[in-house]
């Protein structure tokens, strides 16, 4: 089976963000670094090269493949900040109303800036993906 290749390491999370050429998506990936420190009170650190992380925990499918992997994340892509909601969105329809302007994958938030965004949604969203992963990890 092949392994994981996006591991946790000890690289600098604020060295990583400081290379962002866009001033913009540079501001923002800090604001989005404090914002994911405040809702989940743990310290980000750096998966494989380009995401940033918080928490961990390990899973397992019934195919036998397991790993290890970030509760929320992100990362500041070339196209869109992309945010990890490892929850996904589904459970979430009042919150996403109140969000603002996004796009979304299976568990991918993708913002063009976060003046596009309301906060305290953004916040709501957050504390409610990790309260759902919460319920389904062992």
């Amino acid at each position: 089976m092949a392994e994981l290749k996006t591991k946790r390491n000890d690289g600098s999370v604020t060295s990583f963000l400081k290379t962002i050429p866009d001033a913009q998506k540079r501001e923002d990936s800090f604001a989005v670094l404090e914002i994911m420190k405040q809702v989940t009170k743990q310290e980000p650190t750096m998966w494989g090269t380009s995401i940033v992380g918080f928490g961990i925990y390990h899973y397992k499918y019934e195919t036998g493949r397991e790993g290890d992997w970030f509760l929320i994340g992100f990362s500041p892509r070339k196209q869109d900040l992309t945010l990890y909601v490892m929850g996904g969105f589904a459970p979430h329809g009042p919150i996403m109303k109140r969000l603002g302007k996004y796009r979304t994958g299976k568990s991918c938030l993708y913002i063009k800036k976060l003046a596009d965004i309301d906060i305290p949604a953004l916040k709501a969203l957050l504390n409610a993906s990790l309260k759902d992963l919460a319920k389904r990890l062992p």
